[in-house]
Order: structure tokens, then C-alpha cells, then sequence
């Protein structure tokens, strides 16, 4: 019984994070949800049992729902991957740069290959100083035809991820495309490996720093978003806001009856004004059909 007090996590919480890699914390100022992206990123294919991996098709839809739900505040974002699957990686990318609720990603470990545009997807992104990230061109597994049109495939791909790149950064594409392209960094491949300092000097990361710096950060996105008058209304402002909104109506069917030259009225008081011989059934007939 102690143990089970004792743990970090509830049985929810520790099925949550086998399903999705997802967490809630408890007992934090502010409402916010750690997603991890480890591994290999799995796409169409599903990959050996011995791979670590992320599914994609538990990452979209735990992404809308956190979207979707009003009392979330922010999400964190934990990457550690040596890439994978580029659609589905782009996919999830774009989710996340979409949202609009605060992000933040930190990268520890790795974040190589398809891992670069899922780092600089969230508002705001971090490196610990040991980590790195590769930068290589577009590579493809299995069978593969030798003709012009694989290689302007190739290079459409490519300019997806790039644009993508430096669209949620500060690097410029030609330099992102010039180490992408480098040949003296790496043995077997072409591409650069960044660590965390050189990441945040090439402008491909804002910030180099720790899980703390990270969360302190989140929690700064979510009050300014708070703050801001474009913030969802919450507690007494979502009230008054139903208010307004109830007054706006009543005046708006006051100013369409006066343009009638008359005053508005029920519909009883319009029955109790006719002839006085009217039956129940044809007082019913009459609220129906008059104005309310």
C-alpha cells in the first residue's frame, strides 16, 4: 500500500506513457502536458520489436486531443531520435507548429535526420549542451529506379524539409543546404553533426539549456498567453461574456420591433388582446405561431 503511494506515477499515468509517451503532471502551476519522441519515427511500415520507436498514429490524434482540450495550457516536447520515416515525422511537425496553444521542445541526446524539423517545431526550442543533431540529404530504403524523375523526387522532398526548416528557425536555407551537403564531417554519409552550442549558433535552436530552463519557459508562453486580451476568456470573464452576448440579442429584437412601429410583445399578451372566445386549442395554435 505505501509502495503504491509512493510512486511517481499512477497506474493511469504509467499505462498513459506505454500507450503514447505522454504524461500529466500533477501538482504544477500550470496545467501542461510532456510528450517524448524517442527512437525511430515510424511511419507506413511497422518497424522490428527490437526497434525503439514512435508511432504516429498514437502522436496525431493525443496531439488534436491536447489541442482540443480547454484545460491543458502548454505542451513539452522531449526528443531523443535518430529520425525515420520522413511523412510521418513532417506530419507531426506540422502539427505541433500549428497549434495554437504555447510549445516548447528541448532536445536531449539526439535529434538527427527527421529529428531537426520536429525540434524547431514548438514556439520556442532548446539543446542540452551534450546533445547533437545530424543534418544529411533525404535517404531511401529498398528498391529504387535509376531515372531523373527519382532524383527530382529526391530533391522535392528535400525542399519540403528545408523550407520547413528555415520557416520555424533562424537559419537561412543556403546554409542549412550547405551543411546538409558537406562531405569532410561525416564517415559513411554526407551531411554535419551540431552540438548544442553550435546548434544555437547556426540559429538552428533558440536556446541552449535544461529540462528546468525549458519548463521555465513554458510556463512564461502560458501566462503572457493568458495575459493577452486574445487568450480564451476563463471563470467570470466567460459569464460576462455570455451576458453580453444575451443583451446584445434582446436589444437587437427590441430595435426590429420598434422599426415595425411597434412595442415587442409575447405571445400571450397578443392572444389576450383578441377576441375573448378563443378556445385553449386555439391559444396554443396562437404561441406557436406568434413571435417569442
Amino acid at each position: 500500500m505505501s509502495d503504491e503511494n509512493n510512486a511517481p506515477f499512477s497506474e493511469e499515468q504509467n499505462q498513459q506513457i506505454i500507450d503514447t509517451g505522454i504524461v500529466a503532471a500533477n501538482n504544477a502551476p500550470h496545467n501542461i502536458r510532456c510528450l517524448s519522441i524517442i527512437g525511430q519515427i515510424e511511419g507506413h511500415y511497422i518497424l522490428p520489436p527490437q526497434n525503439k520507436t514512435t508511432k504516429y498514429e498514437h502522436i496525431i490524434p493525443a496531439l488534436v486531443a491536447i489541442e482540443e482540450d480547454s484545460s491543458i495550457e502548454g505542451l513539452l516536447v522531449l526528443l531523443n531520435t535518430v529520425g525515420g520515416d520522413v511523412e510521418a515525422g513532417l506530419a507531426i511537425a506540422e502539427l505541433i507548429a500549428g497549434m495554437s496553444k504555447p510549445t516548447v521542445s528541448i532536445v536531449v541526446g539526439g535529434g538527427h535526420s527527421i529529428g531537426v524539423p520536429l525540434a524547431v517545431s514548438a514556439k520556442q526550442s532548446f539543446i542540452v549542451p551534450s546533445a547533437t543533431m545530424t543534418i544529411h540529404p533525404v535517404r531511401m530504403n529498398g528498391m529504387m529506379l535509376g531515372v531523373p524523375q527519382t532524383m527530382h523526387y529526391f530533391e522535392k522532398m528535400q525542399e519540403r524539409i528545408t523550407r520547413f526548416v528555415t520557416s520555424n528557425s533562424k537559419m537561412k536555407s543556403e546554409r542549412f543546404k550547405e551543411l546538409m551537403m558537406e562531405r569532410d564531417e561525416l564517415v559513411l554519409d554526407v551531411g554535419t553533426v551540431l552540438e548544442g552550442k553550435a546548434a544555437v549558433k547556426e540559429g538552428l535552436i533558440d536556446n541552449l539549456g535544461s529540462l528546468s530552463d525549458a519548463v521555465k519557459c513554458l510556463y512564461k508562453l502560458i501566462e503572457k498567453e493568458n495575459k493577452s486580451p486574445r487568450g480564451r476568456p476563463k471563470g467570470s470573464a466567460r459569464k460576462t461574456t455570455a451576458k453580453k452576448v444575451a443583451s446584445t440579442a434582446k436589444s437587437v429584437k427590441s430595435e426590429t420591433a420598434a422599426r415595425r412601429g411597434r412595442k415587442p410583445k409575447s405571445a400571450a399578451a397578443a392572444v389576450s388582446e383578441s377576441d375573448g372566445g378563443l378556445s385553449r386549442g386555439d391559444m396554443r395554435l396562437g404561441d406557436w405561431s406568434g413571435e417569442r
